[in-house]
């Protein structure tokens, strides 16, 4: 499929509310575990959506748009919200994401892309040339993403409950 700002935006519109419908009012292991080292729980993705908020999406559209190439990204860090959550409880992330997404939506809009600023390009610091048409189209993939590991790291607490059905549970990790 290709990019489209419009479908992109219908996803990331609606990417809090999906989120506050599986994960609001649930503690405790659903929202603490994840499913094995290195990996997120949903309480560390939620968090790490928070911080894209804040450091990656719009404000390197923004760099492409006035910089290009002439300006590499920042290195995002995709750990951050292990010390930025500290404290918070889910319903606090929840909250935060929400208003984050919204007012990143509202500047998305104010800017008036246009399809030819898709291919404007920027540079990544470990990817190299990336286009402004990418860096939304991966937003996008981002937050499915990370529902998809949300999923993944619940159904993950189950993993011994489900007995022998484990075998067609393809999400939950061997």
């Amino acid at each position: 499929m290709q990019f489209r700002l419009d479908h992109a935006v219908d996803i990331l519109r609606r990417t809090p509310g999906t989120l506050r419908h599986m994960l609001a009012g649930i503690d405790g292991p659903w929202v603490m575990n994840n499913y094995g080292e290195a990996t997120f729980s949903p309480f560390d993705v939620v968090g790490h959506l928070i911080h894209g908020e804040k450091a990656d999406w719009l404000s390197r559209a923004q760099i492409i748009l006035d910089h290009g190439e002439a300006r590499p990204f920042e290195p995002f860090d995709r750990y951050a919200m292990h010390d930025d959550s500290k404290g918070k409880t889910m319903a606090d992330l929840l909250d935060e994401f929400e208003m984050r997404r919204a007012a990143n939506l509202r500047e998305l809009e104010s800017l008036g892309l246009t399809e030819d600023q898709f291919a404007m390009t920027g540079m990544h610091p470990a990817l190299g040339r990336i286009t402004l048409g990418q860096l939304l189209a991966t937003w996008v993939t981002h937050d499915l993403h990370h529902i998809a590991q949300i999923c993944k790291s619940m159904a993950f607490q189950y993993k011994t409950e489900v007995g022998p059905w484990l075998e067609y549970i393809g999400i939950i990790p061997r």
